[in-house]
């Protein structure tokens, strides 16, 4: 295993890298671990409609900056007291959607730390006591899956509930009262000697941990640097896409009917305009995950009859685990119709 510690403090900047690393890099079948923080942002998942993720008037006027991630999942809120980390294997070592294989590694060295009781949960979460202070996504591609995650080691929570919108049948699902019930911070659950740990130094602990080495000197070889050479491709993929404002935002049609719903593996929203009995355009939002792009299985579903039958057929033919992991079909077919 090689790592990187990147050393910008831009979400966007850092997501480029990640992308790029994966992408455009061939480290062989050696698998790749990144760690990155950053100043306050949010994140939003592929598949989620930005400006009903996001308190608009909040955001602008604390300038958190606004991106969207390649990676399915839901928004997350994060700042410098947050530590991301990423895991880049092939995709024919890890199956889609198994989080543990990738997370686990990290929960055995914060069992070192004095975090006994932080265990992987759920679908795709970390949490301590009962709390969660770790989400989790992922994305494949090439041949090559990366999964990231958030560690919240001491993140302004007082912001979370007010930056982001978490509609409330998925608060419900929780059986929880409210956003700030739900998350906590890592640092108070670290051994005494971890209690004032900053995110720097929380960082090499970590990475000393996942190689078993007691100093990074130890390790030199397995550092990956980016070069001159990567940063210019990395500010391609930048301009591209996490400063972009389309992709960031996009640009939505109007829609006639709504259909949502929570489900274990995450929420599907769908927005279908249908004329004529015949559904003319459809667009899925959420924070389900799947290894396909979604708007593939949308293209399928233009010109289909808006009737219950003729749309499960479509997914059925489709294979909607490839898009949407964990949903049944039959269930999708229920809500869309």
């Amino acid at each position: 295993m090689r790592y990187v510690s990147m050393t910008s403090h831009n979400i966007g900047m850092n997501l480029a890298t990640e992308q790029y690393l994966m992408n455009d890099k061939d480290f062989g079948n050696e698998p790749l671990v990144l760690f990155y923080y950053e100043e306050p942002c949010i994140i939003v998942g592929r598949n989620q409609n930005t400006q009903e993720e996001i308190n608009q008037d909040y955001v602008k006027e604390h300038n958190i900056r606004v991106t969207r991630r390649l990676s399915g999942g839901g928004a997350v809120y994060q700042d410098m007291g947050n530590l991301c980390f990423s895991f880049v294997v092939p995709s024919d070592s890890e199956e889609f959607g198994d989080f543990k294989s990738f997370t686990q590694p990290i929960v055995d060295v914060l069992h070192k730390m004095g975090a006994t009781s932080a265990e992987v949960s759920g679908r795709n979460d970390i949490l301590v006591d009962g709390k969660k202070f770790s989400g989790n996504a992922m994305y494949s591609r090439n041949g090559k899956t990366f999964s990231h995650g958030t560690l919240m080691l001491n993140v302004d929570l007082s912001v979370v509930a007010d930056a982001l919108h978490v509609t409330k049948d998925k608060i419900e699902s929780k059986g929880i009262k409210s956003v700030r019930s739900r998350v906590t911070n890592l640092r108070p659950y670290l051994a005494k000697e971890y209690q004032n740990i900053d995110v720097p130094t929380f960082r090499d602990d970590l990475i000393k941990g996942l190689f078993h080495v007691d100093s990074l000197d130890e390790i030199k070889d397995k550092q990956y640097v980016v070069t001159p050479e990567d940063q210019k491709e990395i500010d391609k993929i930048y301009e591209q896409y996490y400063n972009n404002w389309d992709w960031v935002y996009g640009k939505n049609p109007e829609f006639t009917t709504k259909r949502r719903k929570h489900f274990d593996m995450g929420t599907i929203d769908a927005r279908i305009d249908v004329k004529d009995g015949v559904i003319e355009n459809i667009k899925f939002f959420g924070d389900f995950f799947g290894p396909k792009d979604v708007t593939e299985l949308a293209d399928k579903l233009k010109g289909v009859k808006y009737d219950h039958d003729a749309i499960k057929k479509v997914l059925e033919d489709a294979g909607t685990q490839q898009y949407i992991t964990g949903i049944p079909t039959d269930e999708i077919a229920d809500l869309l119709a």
